[in-house]
């Protein structure tokens, strides 16, 4: 593979004798991974079911490899499950390493397409809130199918400059997860486009943008709380540097230890004119020591000096359920708090609580829709039924992995069901596969229309 000659001497001056170690590398086979999604099934109930050979990722507990030569896990219901997310290994890990609790308020501020955030998610168990921002709007709807199909609620999706946020959460979040854009030369084997792209747009333009995020994102982080930068790229000026500028600009920020591995390398002192010694506590990945592509990590803890954090009440209005929604939740096992709903003219909004009023803001999803109020009904959608798991919802039809009626349904197809349910039975059903939901369908006469959202289908 041909490199820019600058960046072969920028690589021999950071590697020194690994540096032809490094260069090998590149004649190797790139590596793919799957990262499950313990939101909706354990590891160990996943390698159970798992239709294809899988070795672990050994840093990360919920990560494997596949043959991706053989393999296409994007061909498999369980994808359409949600159960797993395709992931690059290292990439796996800044999502990995921050320590996201349940009831957190977490910020992911350049999100898309959702590798990151969706574990994120899962972290959450449902509790706290997950904002996830892309600047850009097209990337962004991607991101939001992803978090959907994690069955991911208690969410909101926008699309901001991060400077525009810093608005309306001023130290609003517990941990932030800052995977920021950046020169790519970590994925110079898995894409060679990058390299292009490397030349057009190097280290000194990025570095710019990653500073601004960086800490515009440290005014929204609650003292005591946790921030987790990252980048797919070597050089020291968007790495450690990028780091030390936010040390300068926010002293009261520390370099936290993170849970190593073998293979990882220890962030580069010199990099900045401090020559600080704790950057050695943040992470490089190398994909001549790894199976996986270049990364770097930085953990930083904010300290309490500053002033307490603004608490923010919910503002969604407290509002009579509608009765159609309450006649469909007579087969949902949880009931809705009616203080977090939020009615859009026909679409109804599951709110996560304690959020700040978001008027102004550009976004595409804030929490929940859980679907449509027609005349004298209601229709759920196709979020709400990936964020049911199977016992809590009444009326179901469970098929197993190998019923060709599973394709059909994610394509969109009707479906007949005479051995599964007698002739009196009707209304909406939800589709699953092997326990896992797919999606809403509506039973007459043994017959299933079909709701599988079409944007979704299974693409022959």
């Amino acid at each position: 593979m041909n490199l820019p000659k600058e960046f072969e001497e920028k690589m021999r001056s950071l590697l020194k004798d690994e540096y032809d170690s490094y260069l090998q590398c590149y004649d190797e086979p790139r590596h793919y991974g799957l990262r499950v999604n313990t939101n909706k099934i354990s590891v160990e109930d996943f390698l159970k079911i798992a239709p294809w050979p899988l070795r672990p990722v050994p840093w990360i507990k919920n990560g494997f490899y596949y043959d991706g030569d053989v393999i296409q896990p994007a061909k498999h219901p369980y994808y359409f499950a949600g159960l797993y997310y395709l992931q690059e290994p290292s990439a796996m890990t800044p999502a990995d390493r921050l320590p996201v609790e349940p009831g957190d308020k977490v910020l992911d501020v350049c999100a898309a397409p959702g590798g990151k955030a969706t574990e994120l998610g899962a972290k959450l168990r449902g509790g706290g809130v997950l904002i996830a921002n892309d600047i850009s709007n097209s990337r962004a709807k991607g991101l939001l199918k992803n978090i959907e199909l994690f069955g991911i609620g208690n969410m909101l999706v926008l699309s901001e400059e991060p400077g525009k946020l810093t608005e309306y959460f001023p130290e609003y979040f517990d941990k932030i997860l800052i995977d920021a854009p950046c020169s790519g030369e970590g994925m110079f084997r898995k894409d060679k486009k990058m390299v292009k792209a490397w030349e057009e747009h190097g280290p000194e333009f990025f570095a710019k943008i990653q500073r601004s995020i960086i800490t515009q994102a440290a005014s929204m982080l609650r003292p005591g709380g946790m921030l987790l930068y990252s980048t797919c790229t070597f050089d020291p000026l968007e790495n450690e540097q990028t780091v030390e500028y936010l040390l300068q600009e926010y002293p009261e920020f520390e370099i936290c230890e993170m849970e190593g591995y073998e293979g990882f390398a220890e962030g580069i002192v010199e990099a900045g004119k401090s020559k600080n010694p704790e950057l050695k506590k943040t992470v490089r990945i190398f994909p001549h020591r790894m199976e996986g592509e270049g990364h770097y990590l930085a953990l930083l803890k904010k300290g309490t000096a500053q002033t307490e954090s603004l608490k923010r009440k919910n503002t969604c209005s407290k509002m009579r359920i509608p009765e159609e929604l309450e006649e469909f939740f007579k087969d949902v096992s949880w009931k809705p708090d009616a203080g977090r709903l939020d009615i859009h003219g026909e679409r109804v909004y599951y709110m996560p609580e304690n959020i700040p009023n978001m008027k102004g803001i550009r976004f595409l999803r804030t929490g929940l829709l859980l679907g449509e109020l027609k005349k004298k009904r209601f229709e759920p959608s196709q979020a709400f039924a990936m964020s049911l798991k199977k016992e809590e919802y009444a009326k179901t039809l469970d098929l197993k992995v190998e019923d060709e009626r599973v394709i059909k349904y994610l394509k969109g197809e009707t479906l007949e069901f005479e051995d599964l349910v007698s002739r009196k039975e009707k209304g909406w059903y939800l589709v699953c596969v092997d326990g896992y939901p797919l999606g809403f369908g509506k039973l007459a006469n043994q017959t299933l229309k079909n709701k599988y959202l079409p944007g979704w289908r299974w693409q022959s």
